[in-house]
């Protein structure tokens, strides 16, 4: 594992015009370039967080799609973020991962939010996903799916006797402020209980609902203490996570050889 530089891009996502979400996030992106390896935007940056774009929702050979190949491409770095995708017969809140390479992994959010009614009109996901970059196994997931710790669980010696699922968790969420204690809280309980670290990113603004966002996107190391944490206002920030530092957390405190084992299913 080497020391890995992630980039918080959060900012008020234009409601429903992916046109103009894609050059205000390509901005953020291209200001980072050779200072990043990771730069992660809010959930479904593309519209903001809504059930009437399901009619809108692009596919996998759609102009969002191919703009996150470009931007990872040309900035020689990785990006991350959820889209509303169609895929055959169903609309999914899909988080894509794109690779300099050209590559695109993808992770269907498994936990749609009801209180909104988005599990009426979204398709959920199964499994969830693991990439790796300078050696750290990272899972990234989509806001609701923060409030499952059984979902997150990170176990050890599952794959392999001597590695965790994964090393940093990766957020991407749509928040109103109105739960943003829920938020803060969560975000620092999935890290200690994981011994991983944390990047979280959320959005600000109103929506075109009428709803308040308040940021907070934070870095958290694995005893979950904040590394940088963001207020209220549009920005972009860049933290370096310490490879040393979480194995040797790890070391001092093997708190997974006592964890209880179990499947995911």
């Amino acid at each position: 594992m080497q020391d890995l530089r992630v980039t918080l891009v959060q900012d008020a996502t234009v409601w429903r015009d992916a046109e103009a979400n894609r050059a205000l996030y390509g901005a953020h992106i291209a200001s980072v370039a050779g200072r990043s390896d990771l730069v992660v935007l809010p959930e479904t940056f593309t519209s903001g967080f809504s059930n009437d774009v399901v009619g809108e929702a692009e596919t996998m050979q759609g102009a969002t799609v191919a703009w996150l190949k470009a931007m990872a491409a040309t900035h020689d770095l990785c990006v991350a973020g959820s889209v509303v995708i169609r895929d055959g017969e169903k609309v999914f809140n899909r988080l894509l991962w794109a690779y300099p390479d050209g590559r695109i992994s993808q992770y269907d959010k498994r936990h749609l939010f009801r209180m909104a009614g988005e599990h009426l009109r979204y398709a959920s996901g199964a499994d969830r996903l693991t990439v790796s970059l300078k050696g750290w196994r990272i899972c990234p997931v989509v806001c609701y799916d923060l409030r499952f710790p059984v979902f997150l669980r990170n176990r050890f010696g599952v794959e392999q006797t001597d590695r965790f699922d994964y090393d940093l968790l990766v957020v991407t969420a749509n928040w109103p402020a109105a739960r943003r204690y829920a938020w803060q809280t969560l975000l620092r309980a999935r890290a200690i209980e994981n011994l991983a670290c944390v990047a979280a990113v959320n959005r600000v603004g109103m929506d075109g609902n009428d709803l308040s966002y308040a940021g907070d996107s934070v870095a958290l190391d694995p005893l979950g203490q904040v590394l940088i944490e963001c207020g209220a206002q549009a920005q972009s920030v860049t933290v370096q996570f310490s490879a040393a530092g979480l194995l040797a957390h790890r070391e001092r405190f093997p708190a997974q050889l006592d964890a209880d084992s179990f499947l995911l299913e």
